[in-house]
């Protein structure tokens, strides 16, 4: 293993950049996949006639693809349908996609954990549904939702590593390159690259951890 070998000559730069385009990835998905996940997790828990069922079969529907298969698709059929996407954009939609499911349901058991005695008294003091839900449901709802959403982004930005499988020159895929370039700074590469993994990722832990005190 060659440490100094790696750490001495470009290759670190070579990583960091891989890093930073992880971290724009994984920042992107998260924003765009908790609109989605919020939109589609309030449609299925008001149980709206026929929207709120859709919504069900869709989110059943992808989080029970693998999120690999996902961006794979994207990546085979959005130029021949005519869409001229950037690699990433093809990592960020899928992402947001398959997390925007699973973000959905974190949402949707949120809301459901909010007492129904303090719903029926929003409602007898007349606040309507929609009123009740703004004003009532979702902030109670979100504050119990800060330790599984989380620990859902956390899993995503892991899962940017599955844009290898498209090329995209993210962390996992410049430590790999990185690496290959000479069999003892294989080891050193990977390393490197989990250890800024885990700053990320347990940052966000942390932060979770003083959200979650706050909030009660």
């Amino acid at each position: 293993m060659d440490f100094a070998g790696l750490f001495s000559g470009p290759n670190v730069k070579f990583i960091l950049q891989g890093f930073l385009l992880t971290l724009e990835v994984g920042i992107w998905s998260i924003a765009i996949s908790t609109i989605v996940g919020i939109i589609f997790g309030i449609l299925r828990y008001t149980r709206i006639p026929v929207i709120s069922q859709a919504a069900a079969t869709l989110i059943d529907l992808i989080r029970n693809l693998p999120l690999l298969l996902i961006i794979y698709f994207l990546f085979l059929v959005l130029k021949p349908l005519g869409f001229d996407v950037e690699l990433k954009w093809c990592a960020i939609i899928g992402l947001s996609i398959f997390e925007g499911a699973m973000i959905a349901e974190v949402v949707r058991s949120g809301l459901k954990s909010v007492d129904k005695g303090q719903i029926e008294a929003a409602r007898s003091s007349g606040l309507n549904y929609t009123q009740t839900l703004w004003h009532i449901i979702l902030p109670q709802g979100l504050r119990r939702m800060i330790p599984p959403l989380v620990s859902q982004y956390i899993s995503l930005m892991k899962d940017t590593s599955l844009a290898v499988i498209i090329s995209l020159p993210e962390l996992t895929h410049s430590a790999q390159i990185a690496g290959a370039q000479n069999q003892s700074f294989v080891i050193p590469a990977l390393l490197f690259a989990a250890f800024l993994y885990f700053a990320v990722n347990y940052s966000m832990s942390l932060i979770a951890r003083k959200l979650e005190v706050r909030t009660h």
